[in-house]
């Protein structure tokens, strides 16, 4: 039987991010992906036209469903939508003694909404804390713990805010920045620096969605955190520099770039 990975999130109808894209990530990585949604939404390349959270009920049931049958070895959590969605969510997460990511999805690649305002707090005092990796890019950073990182040299002080709301570990993730693509993984004690060459692909939705999933995919397979991380962060630029057009706006990432023939 392969790892078992649980993804809580929201759907993308364009298949680039959300549940699409955790559930491609962990099959090209060899784990046996299940799936709680959390929200729909109408997406495609251009941005999200609509999106509707499903009841605190249905979230639930799905996860208990799931959890108490068939059993998980990792959960990597995305799309929220509000407050009742992630102290719900918190709840059932803390309940289960798994590695868990925590994806603390603010906004989507189009810069539309995807956390209420209300739920801020719910994340941070909720949902962090049973984090084993949290997995935030810069804008989540400012709207969660007012720093604003602007160069490398920040990237520690984005770590220590978050890492006060009680996650194991946070992966801050640079690539908003100009130069390489340089993310800091730290548990506040120990440090990780991972570098790679920033790509001349427009074309990289559903890349923070792709990374949180393969680092619960790794997770579940029993890799320590920072072999887990590293391992997802060489996937995930394999899967940018492979991105692909799709419609008139911002085309996916390629879950299935080492599969294709000029991968070898």
């Amino acid at each position: 039987m392969p790892p078992r990975v649980l993804t809580v999130a929201g759907s993308d109808s364009g298949g680039g991010a959300g549940i699409q894209a955790d559930l491609k990530t962990m099959l090209a990585l060899g784990v046996h992906g299940m799936s709680v949604i959390t929200a729909v939404t109408a997406q495609n390349s251009l941005g999200v036209q609509g999106a509707w959270e499903l009841p605190v009920e249905a979230v639930r049931a799905q996860y208990r469903s799931v959890v108490d049958d068939i059993g998980v070895q990792a959960v990597k959590t995305g799309m929220l939508a509000s407050a009742e969605l992630v102290e719900t969510v918190a709840d059932l997460l803390g309940a289960t003694d798994v590695p868990t990511v925590v994806d603390p999805v603010g906004v989507s690649k189009h810069g539309d909404p995807l956390l209420a305002a209300s739920a801020l707090d719910s994340v941070r005092t909720r949902l962090l804390p049973v984090a084993t990796v949290a997995t935030p890019n810069l804008d989540e950073v400012a709207q969660l713990t007012g720093v604003r990182v602007e160069s490398e040299h920040q990237l520690r002080e984005a770590a220590q805010a978050v890492l006060a709301y009680g996650p194991r570990w946070v992966l801050i993730k640079g690539g908003h920045l100009s130069g390489d693509a340089l993310d800091l993984l730290t548990d506040g004690r120990e440090e990780h620096w991972l570098r790679a060459p920033r790509l001349d692909n427009r074309h990289t939705h559903g890349t923070g969605c792709t990374l949180a999933s393969a680092i619960a995919s790794q997770l579940a397979k029993g890799r320590p955190v920072p072999q887990a991380v590293a391992a997802a962060k060489e996937y995930v630029t394999g899967a940018i520099a492979a991105g692909f057009a799709l419609g008139g706006g911002i085309g996916p990432v390629d879950h299935g770039w080492a599969f294709r023939p000029a991968a070898g």
